[in-house]
């Protein structure tokens, strides 16, 4: 079967997932109202314009989003015992989870725009256009790249253990990012720290788009994305593969 046939299957399988889902009011809070207020406790009393909040909201915006169901997807399949009707179907596992990521992606980026609309309404310009919206793509792919990954283990039928434990992942990602501390203003041992995380990438091009000002480069931004996504997703398929059946024991 060719590669664009699985393909049109990994778009019929997003589709399902938007439904069944996405489209429900706890992961918009999640995924939209959770960021704000958490961004609000650590900016209130700083004296901070909207300005300088902009990468910060709109990082942990695509973040949260582009990861708020997709570790529990595979979970609630093999709960409701519909993941072995998509298992025998012929749907390879690179496109079973591929249909996952571009559910995760369509929701993420629908969702940030947003905060993106409001900031804009508000005062804020953004002055490179083309590279943030390459950036806000490239992350979104790449966070719902990282949110099948983190469903790989345990395999399990209990979607709360999953969101438990890819939890213990996300947040710590969020506090090394340069969310609400720019990275040059880390110490030399916090940037190190900070440059494993995908999110940090984001948030820095964001930035470069509203100032001109980045700690890293735009096309270095976008390249260590690009690098991030391939890896989560070639991880993704790989483990998923080995540890899929274990799911229906």
């Amino acid at each position: 079967m060719s590669w664009l046939e699985q393909l049109k299957r990994s778009l019929v399988i997003a589709r399902k997932d938007v439904w069944i889902y996405y489209a429900k009011g706890p992961v918009m809070v999640f995924g939209l109202i959770f960021p704000l207020f958490l961004l609000m406790a650590f900016t209130i009393g700083r004296n901070m314009t909207v300005r300088d909040l902009f990468p910060g909201l709109m990082g942990m915006a695509i973040f949260f989003t582009s990861t708020a169901v997709g570790p529990a997807i595979l979970p609630w399949e093999a709960r409701s015992r519909t993941l072995e009707r998509l298992v025998t179907a012929p749907v390879e596992v690179w496109a079973l989870l591929l249909g996952d990521v571009f559910a995760s992606f369509v929701f993420g980026i629908l969702i940030s725009l947003i905060p993106l609309a409001v900031a804009v309404v508000m005062g804020v310009e953004v002055i490179h256009v083309v590279v943030f919206v390459l950036g806000m793509l490239l992350a979104t792919f790449c966070f719902a790249s990282l949110s099948i990954l983190l469903s790989v283990y345990p395999p399990t039928d209990v979607p709360a253990t999953v969101m438990m434990l890819s939890s213990l992942v996300r947040f710590p990602l969020v506090f090394i990012s340069g969310v609400f501390v720019p990275v040059d203003e880390l110490p030399g041992w916090g940037r190190a720290i900070s440059s494993v995380s995908p999110l940090t990438y984001f948030v820095d091009l964001a930035r470069y788009s509203i100032s001109g000002i980045s700690y890293y480069s735009a096309p270095v931004d976008l390249a260590v994305m690009t690098v991030f996504a391939a890896v989560f997703l070639l991880a993704a398929v790989k483990l998923h593969e080995r540890f899929l059946p274990q799911r229906f024991s």
